[in-house]
């Protein structure tokens, strides 16, 4: 199976959906040709919104849109989207709790060529703390799609994170998604890893390396960040004892985070974070080759699994 664009699976589902579905309009801030929103508007241009080049701008019109009983998509960069128009989301839409989807692409190290003003590596973390938002980040190109119709449905806020670049493929068919479920893709039980996103992927085949080496890895796929699935993290924290997170975004504040605030207070553990260090990132040629050189790669997962993996000994005869 090929890799493929995230993004251009996630604008033909919104365009198709937007058949089955007549509340749901898009917007977007002259970015659409990027994001592929035009591929909804060259469907539907009645229901189709540009806004210019005002992130802002476009939160408010969404907020009044879904207030008048619309389903708006809004679509932009995801570094714009979460920092630019932070205020707008916070209030607009969290605080007035309108059904606003949020669909912010570009997002991790994605927009590889533009450096770190477009890098997303700390979107997560700012979404997570805003009150009544739901977190997506799925893991593939047939995933992205499959979210279209779950987001859609749902009443309320929802920020979904979409990948510019092709991400290794994890689902051959559309999985069975639920918001606040994790899945398992892998059973083990010397360690548990939790990923998110396009290092689902890599995790994967990080997994079949340590299958070599002896060490069964217990893969779980965490497509919502919030809200998290709480008793999977937990029941693999039990049942493997110890944790490694792996996403494309700051240590800070993300998936690792949240994994972290689950376990501390409930089951402790070791969790190791796999993701962006605490620094702004260069460009680079390509997205895979960006992401290997700030710590994302296949080879970086297992050797974080391996540290862990031999921690769990010592922090068990600690215990």
């Amino acid at each position: 199976m090929p890799e493929l664009s995230m993004r251009e699976s996630y604008g033909r589902a919104l365009a198709d959906y937007g058949a089955i579905n007549p509340s749901i309009v898009a917007l977007d801030v002259d970015t659409s040709c990027s994001t592929l929103s035009n591929l909804f508007q060259a469907k539907y241009p009645q229901r189709f919104y540009n806004i210019g080049i005002a992130e802002p701008c476009m939160v408010d019109v969404a907020a009044g849109l879904a207030l008048g009983g619309l389903i708006p998509f809004i679509n932009g960069f995801a570094s714009l989207l979460s920092l630019r128009a932070l205020e707008q989301i916070r209030t607009c839409v969290c605080y007035a709790r309108t059904n606003v989807k949020i669909a912010a692409s570009y997002a991790g190290l994605s927009d590889f060529k533009d450096g770190p003003t477009h890098y997303s590596i700390s979107d997560i973390a700012i979404m997570r703390s805003l009150p009544v938002m739901t977190v997506i980040v799925p893991a593939d190109a047939v995933e992205a799609a499959a979210w279209i119709p779950v987001v859609a449905e749902y009443e309320g806020p929802v920020y979904i994170r979409i990948s510019r670049a092709s991400c290794l493929p994890v689902h051959s068919q559309p999985p069975t998604l639920r918001i606040g479920k994790g899945m398992t893709l892998r059973e083990g039980n010397d360690l548990s890893l939790i990923a998110t996103g396009s290092m689902t992927g890599r995790s994967l085949k990080a997994t079949e390396q340590l299958a070599g080496k002896g060490i069964r890895v217990r893969l779980i796929e965490m497509p919502t960040i919030k809200p998290l699935d709480e008793r999977l993290v937990l029941q693999a924290a039990e049942e493997t004892g110890v944790i490694v997170t792996a996403e494309e975004h700051s240590v800070i504040g993300g998936l690792g985070s949240a994994v972290a605030d689950t376990v501390s207070g409930n089951y402790p553990v070791p969790v190791f974070r796999v993701g962006v260090q605490d620094m702004f990132c260069p460009t680079g040629p390509d997205p895979d080759t960006l992401m290997d050189a700030m710590g994302l790669s296949i080879g970086a997962i297992v050797k974080t699994c391996e540290k862990a993996f031999a921690k769990k000994d010592s922090w068990r005869t600690k215990k």
